[in-house]
């Protein structure tokens, strides 16, 4: 059996608009990004989803709370869709996150995780989630670290090709997911 799920980006943060890397501080919407949240919910409450996750993040949260709370679909928070740990340079501007990070997917930021890691980690919520709704339509609310996820699975791509696509922001990304697509799509190195 398969999940249907609908992958949503968190809404505009203030970081976002000041050009600082979250990571995992909590953040917080901007006003335009509470309006882009109530047009997600806008887009998302009739459209079948039967179950919310959302990052833990607080910035992912609140966009679940202003697109779908107050609607009878629950809204699950899970850590595992949190985004890289960028460790000591969580907050800091992205010139700094860029020039300080790490070289390649493998390298762990100061203090953090590796892109793989964080891609890994998201893969075993993934697995789970085809074993505990199967046949259902979820709506996936998270960061970098889910849609990169998603996509090598969609693309039956390694994460180091998927690494290299830049991301466009969208009203959604549409995935079909079963327990081979997301077995598959591990985060190991490439040969």
């Amino acid at each position: 059996m398969n999940v249907e799920l609908v992958y949503e980006s968190h809404s505009l943060t203030e970081d976002n608009e000041r050009g600082h890397a979250t990571g995992w501080l909590d953040g917080r919407l901007s006003e335009t990004g509470r309006l882009l949240a109530a047009e997600l919910g806008e887009r998302r409450r009739n459209d079948g989803i039967d179950a919310v996750f959302v990052s833990d993040l607080g910035r992912a949260v609140e966009t679940a709370e202003i697109a779908l709370g107050g609607t009878e679909i629950p809204i699950f928070r899970e850590s595992r869709l949190r985004e890289c740990n960028y460790g000591s340079l969580n907050g800091a501007a992205l010139t700094r996150l860029d020039a300080e990070g790490p070289q390649g997917l493998d390298n762990g930021y100061p203090n953090g995780e590796s892109w793989r890691q964080a891609v890994a980690r998201v893969n075993g919520f993934l697995a789970e989630l085809v074993r505990a709704r199967s046949g259902e339509r979820v709506l996936v609310i998270g960061h970098m670290s889910a849609w990169y996820a998603l996509e090598c699975i969609a693309r039956e791509a390694p994460l180091d090709e998927v690494f290299a696509i830049p991301m466009k922001w969208r009203e959604g990304w549409f995935y079909a997911l079963d327990e081979r697509s997301v077995a598959e799509a591990t985060p190991s190195r490439s040969s």
